[in-house]
């Protein structure tokens, strides 16, 4: 198997904890089910998917995985409205009928002009993308800007990470869509007519290996199709246990604040065990557990504010940044 690095620390002037949402990639503690996880998933071309409460970790580990390999990155956030098609192109009907009415006759309109290159499009055929599907012998196209060229634009041409964020969130046509282009890795523009294949590769790659890794993530909001889930790898993203929190903790804090002190460790320590506490207590009432990401969130209010469990402030910090289902008034421990 191969292992992914383990996080390297942040320059200088990024050691700040001011996004707490990041996607950079950054940080990632990789257990060795996940590591088995992307490497079956990469062996069989079939995607990812990552099941799991939200906070969980399953939106980072797509972009962690393509910075530490080279690799492009791709993101899409699925919503409600979220279209199969949109993941592979769009075409902007509305502005093409606009010009047609403005420049009549005046002006040939190229229908490639209005296609704009979705993240699968990019990640299998990204020289295609840019010339939104137009033959280097057809009209002329201005060329589309890839999704995060300012990074992609030093790593592999060759290879790319597809994050199709949240895919629960959307109806189930969307998966179901999904279908042929992810298993044939093609598809047909429907405008144009123009089918888009996997460009071949520029360099010597490993036949076994998978040049692309499609992950997508689910907050089983919805029940995703049985079609759809036999042709993936997938795998459950638990709430981990006190000892992992605290090495997440150690991890973030490297990346983002130049490491951990003895009493960062301690803290870190103490809030881990009052979470894994909090989660069993949620679990007995039918309640939701505190996530990953919110065990993260309660330790840097802690250290920023001099909180600690023991202080007065702890339990209305535990309530606003981890239990947050609460009623005024009730009273819930730890």
């Amino acid at each position: 198997m191969t292992t992914v690095p383990s996080s390297p620390a942040a320059p200088a002037d990024q050691r700040v904890i001011d996004a707490p949402d990041r996607r950079d990639g950054l940080v990632y503690v990789v257990t060795p089910e996940i590591q088995l996880a992307v490497d079956v998933a990469l062996a069989t071309g079939r995607p990812l998917l990552l099941r799991g409460d939200p906070g969980s970790g399953k939106s980072s580990l797509a972009a962690y995985v393509a910075l530490n390999r080279g690799w492009r990155y791709y993101e899409h956030v699925v919503t409600s409205r979220t279209q199969a098609r949109d993941l592979l192109w769009t075409f902007d009907t509305v502005r093409r009928l606009a010009d047609a009415q403005t420049h009549g006759t005046d002006r040939e309109l190229h229908d490639t002009d209005y296609i704009e290159p979705g993240v699968l499009w990019w990640a299998f055929a990204p020289h295609s993308a840019r010339r939104r599907g137009a033959s280097s012998a057809g009209p002329p196209t201005k060329p589309a800007v890839e999704p995060n060229d300012a990074i992609n634009a030093s790593r592999s041409g060759d290879h790319a990470v597809v994050l199709i964020d949240e895919i629960d969130k959307a109806d189930p046509d969307l998966p179901n869509g999904l279908l042929v282009p992810l298993g044939s890795n093609e598809f047909v523009i429907t405008e144009t007519g123009q089918r888009v294949r996997k460009e071949t590769p520029a360099g010597d790659l490993d036949p076994d290996q998978s040049r692309h890794l499609i992950v997508i993530t689910t907050n089983e909001e919805r029940e995703l199709p049985n079609a759809f889930l036999r042709r993936c790898i997938v795998t459950w993203l638990p709430h981990p246990n006190a000892d992992r929190l605290v090495v997440i903790a150690r991890a973030h804090m490297t990346a983002y604040a130049g490491g951990m002190s003895a009493s960062d460790e301690e803290l870190a320590d103490q809030l881990a065990e009052r979470v894994v506490a909090i989660r069993k207590e949620a679990r007995r009432q039918g309640l939701r557990p505190p996530s990953t990401a919110e065990y993260l969130d309660a330790l840097r209010a802690c250290r920023t504010l001099g909180v600690t469990p023991d202080s007065d402030l702890w339990l209305q910090l535990r309530d606003l940044a981890l239990v947050k289902h609460q009623q005024p008034g009730d009273a819930v421990e730890p």
